[in-house]
């Protein structure tokens, strides 16, 4: 089992959790259905990580909505590298898990929105470094 630090794992919370309000606001919908579809795609994480992910509160950083992509997606970046250092096997798979659960977010009500498209174009960008 690998250790991560509170900041780490608040770090992961912030990346994963944030891609999910992301993409839920990018096209305002179902925010029930969008929010259960996101906790179900979390089954493309591994065990462990979603062990970390539940391990505490989930606490967005307070800050208003049009600054929140921003630091949804510097937590993203570091995630890769905390990933990377502690864990390479995670840190392989991160990448296409956390797009699958921004496809199924974007999903949920049965159409993928353009701007829901946009969002997990950002995400990609900031996985790819």
């Amino acid at each position: 089992m690998i250790f991560y630090t509170e900041a780490e794992s608040r770090t992961l919370r912030t990346a994963v959790f944030g891609v999910m309000v992301l993409v839920s606001h990018a096209d305002p919908g179902p925010v029930i259905e969008e929010r259960y579809a996101g906790l179900r795609a979390l089954s493309n994480l591994s065990p462990e990580l979603r062990g970390v992910l539940h391990a505490s509160r989930v606490q967005l950083p307070a800050v208003p909505e049009e600054e929140l992509e921003g630091r949804v997606l510097d937590a993203l970046r570091l995630s890769v590298k905390i990933l990377a250092a502690k864990a390479p096997a995670e840190a392989a798979s991160f990448p296409g898990a956390v797009e699958a659960i921004c496809h199924e977010v974007a999903a949920a009500d049965g159409v993928v929105a353009e701007v829901e498209t946009a969002v997990i174009g950002k995400v990609r960008a900031a996985l790819a470094g």
